[in-house]
């Protein structure tokens, strides 16, 4: 006659018949059954011993009682085989069940690229192939892109932090991160702090404020969007975009007031918060003047679909605070600032120009009143050749730092000591196009922003 079922499981395990299908099943079984597990610890109980004791065992059953016992040679031999057996069985319940059990993979995703990173204050691996599995990761500088086992691919673009839940679900503390969900994977979450944004199919980006203010951008396919608080579920679809002003507004009624500084090493420090000096940018298609703005921004794009979100920023200084025939050398400093606008993984590595306003006649403009075709010495196409000069370049690379930013060259100095009026005047565009019309917006410190470092003209 054939075993039970449940007891050829148990058989065939302690013989290490099972393939490691059988037996991963098998065991699961035993811990969620309290019958077979019962008759499992028995079984091994029994097994174990009679293994170990086998010669002891054998002289025992043939051996002859003493005739005091009061009982017969058979219940003598089954009641000490009984508590040989009871005993090994507490025994080896006690390791299987509160011994030490094999590792368990937790990870969840792995970082399979990392450009130009610099990390800080991550709680994860952050080596390039490296598994990763609950935790935050903090990327300071660069661009990196994780592979949840889901499928989904997510790129995190600096400065982020975020937050790993499991293979289905992340949490963008702050940050910017795009993510690519393919079938399989429908149904991945990005959460912000005050938006929960759930992939239905493919492509979508995400930005967020440590406070809330998210933005989501659907690139392709579909995405659901639910706020913790309750309220409608919003479907937002391809070429779409979503804002949740719910962060704290940045107060700009009062910044932070610098004003010209003589420093030791000889240099003069002036920005555009001093005396006559102004900034902003103008963006193709609004007349609504933006001089009051606590970011300066700027955006380049050869797609039709972002010709309109075009900008160009203008800075003006005051130079009453020294001689421009005299100076020496020239630096321009700009803060950069996180614009929430976009995302850096769909630009490539970008080239900044600087111009100067040669035609002193326009270094009177108002930042209350300036418009994209109405800004000094510029069309809607372009600049002016007859009325600029280009004076300094610089280069912010995909995912670049939040670094002061320092423009130095000798035809920005030469500018500076042609200015007879007391105002020196610049343009500042992007001359890198973008791969996407959901390419970064660049953005800086104006004099409006309420801590950072307006743009500051050095001379020495």
């Amino acid at each position: 006659m054939n075993p039970p079922p449940q007891e050829d499981r148990i058989d065939r395990a302690l013989d290490g018949r099972l393939s490691p299908e059988e037996l991963a099943a098998f065991q699961a079984d035993v811990i969620r059954d309290p019958v077979l597990r019962a008759t499992y610890v028995d079984r091994v109980s029994l097994h174990a011993q009679l293994r170990a004791d086998r010669q002891h065992l054998a002289h025992l059953l043939q051996s002859t009682p003493p005739p005091d016992h009061g009982s017969s040679p058979r219940s003598f031999r089954l009641a000490t085989f009984a508590a040989l057996a009871a005993a090994a069985c507490i025994a080896l319940a006690t390791v299987y069940f509160f011994g030490p059990r094999p590792a368990v993979d937790s990870t969840v995703a792995t970082i399979i690229q990392a450009q130009n990173t610099r990390w800080g204050g991550s709680s994860l691996p952050t080596l390039e192939n490296a598994r990763i599995g609950h935790g935050t990761l903090a990327l300071v500088e660069g661009i990196a892109t994780l592979r949840f086992d889901s499928g989904a691919t997510v790129t995190i673009e600096a400065p982020t932090r975020l937050e790993i839940i499991d293979a289905m679900r992340c949490r963008l503390l702050e940050g910017s991160v795009t993510a690519e969900v393919p079938e399989p994977a429908h149904g991945f979450a990005v959460d912000t702090p005050d938006l929960k944004v759930t992939d239905l199919g493919t492509r979508f980006g995400v930005t967020a404020g440590a406070a809330g203010d998210s933005h989501v951008f659907v690139f392709e396919g579909e995405v659901k969007l639910d706020q913790p608080g309750g309220g409608a579920t919003r479907h937002l679809t391809e070429g779409k975009t979503f804002h949740l002003n719910s962060g704290p507004a940045i107060n700009t009624s009062e910044p932070a007031r610098f004003q010209w500084a003589q420093e030791p090493d000889g240099w003069t420090a002036i920005p555009t918060s001093f005396g006559r000096g102004q900034d902003t940018f103008v963006r193709r298609g609004t007349a609504k003047p933006a001089g009051r703005e606590p970011l300066l921004m700027v955006k380049h794009s050869d797609l039709e679909r972002s010709r309109k979100n075009e900008r160009r920023i203008y800075l003006t200084f005051d130079l009453s605070a020294c001689s421009p025939a005299a100076v020496q050398e020239a630096q321009l400093i700009l803060d950069p600032e996180p614009s929430g606008l976009g995302f850096s993984s769909m630009v490539p590595d970008s080239r900044f120009a600087v111009y100067g306003v040669t035609d002193e006649s326009l270094d009177t403009w108002s930042e209350d009143a300036a418009q994209w075709e109405l800004a000094p010495a510029a069309t809607d196409e372009g600049l002016r050749p007859a009325q600029t000069r280009r004076v300094g370049e610089f280069w912010i690379p995909r995912g670049g730092s939040g670094a002061p930013l320092t423009i130095r060259s000798d035809a920005l100095a030469e500018f500076v000591r042609t200015k007879r009026n007391g105002l020196a005047t610049f343009i500042i565009v992007r001359e890198t196009g973008e791969t996407d019309p959901s390419g970064l917006v660049h953005a800086f410190a104006s004099k409006e922003h309420p801590s950072a470092r307006p743009p500051t003209l050095r001379l020495r």
